[in-house]
């Protein structure tokens, strides 16, 4: 199998090559991820967004593939760099980014948040079957009426009782929760106000979820509203370093680079679906893409998204360095899903009425745009933690 960075294709949207940065091993990976998408994800896709179902018969594609976790150092993970698994979101994300979000959840979110914030004895627990997907995961912060809102206090609550925490309240937006086997319940502790994290096990008693239903955008994405009714989990079940917001919010500078690198893909495939239209879509006897405004379009998505993977693929370096700050991963997030929302929409345009039909699959990254623009903190909250940052004052309400 080639390296990527070799390929130089046309028709692939790495224009600067920036794959040359990876080892010719994760360029290898990288490879077994595309063929994946390409090969099993791909020709099935459209069918299940439409019926807004799951496929669960790829998860054992998936699990083959050996990237659950992948930057995590041991518990069965492969201990690679930032940088490979951001191009292994933008990767996944170049196809589908239903499948992206279901993988970023369960491999970032939620194995995230027992690896950062668990104890080594959680850690032994859960990671391993997880990276294995014997266990899926979720992660459950968002709530119905508190969104950007989480950091200044959570509607669900937790009180202590013995060796027994009891759980109260409603989560909503919540990925995989409809089937995931333990989901990471963020709640306020009574005793004290602070944030604290709980594995919260499939079938636990007061634990219960509704599918939501209607979405434009992620629909193959199984999301949940999860209500809490004096939900009992055991103390062994409280993540043991998650004792105030900042370490949930360690969780998410973490995972708010990889939606930065799902823009990425989401934009990047709309833009190679549009650029295949143009060179065979007919029009007054010449292909589309002969005529001069048409490859201003492709010139401008192509911009948008060499300027953004330039972007990520630096931060996800400062990450591997340890030096990349909330403020980094915010002003990525939302910079990047901007260009992203602007390059489908021009991969909409190029492709006229027959942009907005599934066959085409632009319409597709086009409404899947709408979600992840969205999600891990809209560009207004992040645009305001980078302001704090570079001028010092707090604008937050």
């Amino acid at each position: 199998m080639s390296e990527l960075h070799d390929q130089t294709l046309p028709g692939d949207g790495d224009f600067y090559q920036l794959t040359s940065l990876l080892s010719a091993e994760d360029q290898q990976i990288l490879a077994r991820v595309r063929e994946f998408m390409e090969t099993q994800v791909a020709p099935i896709i459209n069918d299940y967004w439409v019926r807004a179902a799951f496929p669960f018969d790829l998860i054992p594609g998936i699990r083959d593939l050996n990237v659950a976790g992948l930057s995590y150092q041991g518990y069965g993970c492969a201990g690679k760099s930032a940088l490979l698994d951001g191009f292994l979101s933008m990767e996944m994300a170049r196809v589908d980014p239903s499948i992206a979000t279901f993988f970023g959840v369960h491999s970032g979110l939620a194995m995230g948040s027992i690896y950062l914030c668990g104890s080594e004895d959680q850690k032994q627990r859960w990671l391993p079957p997880m990276a294995r997907f014997e266990t899926i995961g979720a992660f459950g912060l968002t709530e119905p009426d508190v969104g950007s809102g989480v950091a200044g206090g959570l509607a669900t609550t937790a009180r202590r009782e013995g060796d027994t925490w009891v759980l109260n309240g409603q989560k909503k937006w919540i990925g995989n929760a409809t089937f995931a086997d333990i989901t990471i319940i963020w709640a306020r502790d009574e005793a004290d106000g602070q944030v604290k994290g709980f594995i919260v096990e499939k079938g636990t008693p007061g634990f219960a979820t509704e599918k939501l239903e209607d979405k434009i955008a992620l629909r193959v994405v199984q999301n949940a509203l999860i209500t809490l009714t004096d939900c009992r989990v055991d103390d062994e079940h409280r993540l043991k370093n998650a004792r105030t917001f900042r370490d949930t919010a360690a969780v998410l500078r973490m995972t708010r680079a990889g939606v930065a690198w799902q823009a990425v893909g989401c934009a990047r495939g709309a833009y190679e679906n549009a650029l295949a239209y143009a060179k065979t879509r007919q029009q007054f006897g010449r292909p589309i893409g002969r005529f001069q405004l048409v490859q201003d379009l492709l010139v401008r998505m192509l911009g948008n998204i060499t300027a953004s993977a330039c972007m990520v693929a630096q931060l996800s370096q400062m990450q591997d360095a340890g030096r990349m700050s909330d403020e980094h991963a915010s002003l990525a997030k939302a910079f990047c899903t901007v260009r992203m929302r602007e390059t489908v929409g021009y991969a909409r345009e190029l492709m006229g009425g027959n942009g907005i039909l599934l066959e085409h699959n632009v319409g597709r990254f086009v409404a899947d745009a709408e979600a992840i623009y969205s999600y891990e903190g809209t560009r207004e909250i992040n645009s305001l933690i980078v302001g704090r940052a570079i001028t010092g004052f707090s604008a937050f309400v």
